[in-house]
């Protein structure tokens, strides 16, 4: 298992951009697929992308293709979430957590989950 912990957000005009980063914890991080899931308030929480153990394949929510990248650096063990193009949608508590199999977009298929970043973004 591997402690994560979120940082990054902020308030952001819609068109905006913001990067998140998931800091973890541990020697094991480059063994995980890594997930951000984000929450608005009265949702569930809703997978916007996925990466796998070495960073060389993505995918993404239909929501957020082509506007969010998310990338991951070993060597600091860390992955991020590039937002571009930011919309009032995109509000929400954002949360990274390790994957138990790269390409699924189930909460429970992942663990280790961070506190989350608050993205607030205002039209």
């Amino acid at each position: 298992q591997v402690q994560l912990v979120e940082s990054g957000g902020g308030l952001v005009q819609a068109g905006g951009s913001l990067r998140l980063s998931c800091a973890a914890s541990g020697r094991t991080f480059s063994t995980y697929a890594m997930g951000w899931f984000r929450q608005a308030p009265g949702k569930e929480r809703e997978f916007v992308a996925g990466i796998s153990e070495y960073g060389g394949s993505t995918y993404y929510a239909d929501s957020v293709k082509g506007r969010f990248t998310i990338s991951r650096d070993n060597a600091k063990n860390t992955v991020y979430l590039q937002m571009n193009g930011l919309r009032p949608e995109d509000a929400a508590v954002y949360y990274c957590a390790a994957a138990r199999r790269y390409g699924s977009t189930s909460s429970p298929d992942f663990h280790s989950w961070g506190q989350g970043s608050q993205v607030t973004v205002s039209s």
